[in-house]
């Protein structure tokens, strides 16, 4: 049944994507109407996700979002988090991998309400020009840069290197970081259509000063994210293996 109720749910999820793209192409013209409609089928998607598979959000820490501009760097464990944050900020504007501008549809809306796309093979080059991106979308209106530090979807319990794109954006924007956890990936399976039935806990945590040492700042935020996701997966279910001691710790035998 779970599997019948998540193959509606992808047919559903794509059906209206399509939909949206027939009736509102008229939304490409302007950014806020671009983001209006994305917004839409965000909201659309995440109903469909309670009413057909049961999952619902349990979301804390809204006081430790700043009431201007900041930086949101949360875990990435499913394509959830893009869309609740889209539907929830108030024109968001996500740091997005060059390979998804390409795609048909979702890659013209996304150009049009001013999201960030980065080279991650250009090196130096790819953060230059993420900065002068952020600082666009910023003069645009943007409300919120959202970016995944870990460049990529990492299964429950695992992590990918941190970027320090992050402290680059707090650097040049001077922008606070908020650090975002989540449990998703208990819920929105990835890779697969598979969804469990159950609550998708999202918790922002006190935001991180643009004035600390970049090094400082990545190794906090780190910790922050990947300690609170961890108690988050718990709540999901989901046991974190507990770390190998290394060997060189063990004690050596007399």
């Amino acid at each position: 049944m779970r599997m019948i109720r998540s193959s509606l749910f992808t047919v559903f999820m794509y059906a209206f994507a399509l939909c949206i793209a027939l009736v509102a192409w008229v939304t490409l013209f302007r950014r806020e109407w671009a983001m209006a409609a994305s917004k839409f089928w965000c909201r659309g998607v995440l109903w469909a996700l309670r009413t057909l598979c049961g999952i619902n959000t349990d979301m804390r820490g809204l006081d430790n979002l700043p009431e201007g501009p900041a930086i949101i760097a949360g875990k990435h464990q499913s394509m959830w988090e893009t869309v609740f944050f889209c539907a929830l900020f108030n024109g968001p504007s996500f740091v997005l991998k060059k390979e998804l501008k390409s795609i048909p549809v979702f890659g013209w809306w996304c150009a049009k309400a001013g999201f960030i796309y980065i080279d991650r093979d250009a090196g130096a080059r790819a953060l230059r020009q993420m900065v002068d991106d952020a600082k666009d979308a910023i003069a645009k209106g943007a409300t919120h840069i959202i970016i995944f530090p870990e460049g990529t979807r990492t299964g429950l319990g695992q992590k990918a290197t941190y970027n320090p794109g992050v402290a680059a954006l707090a650097k040049a924007l001077k922008l606070p970081v908020v650090p975002a956890a989540h449990n998703s990936g208990c819920h929105w399976r990835h890779p697969g259509p598979l969804k469990v039935p159950g609550t998708i806990f999202l918790e922002f945590l006190p935001p991180l000063s643009p004035k600390l040492p970049r090094a400082q700042l990545m190794e906090e935020l780190e910790d922050i994210v990947e300690g609170a996701t961890a108690r988050l997966e718990a709540k999901g279910g989901h046991i974190r293996p507990s770390p190998s001691p290394h060997p060189m710790s063990e004690e050596i035998p007399s």
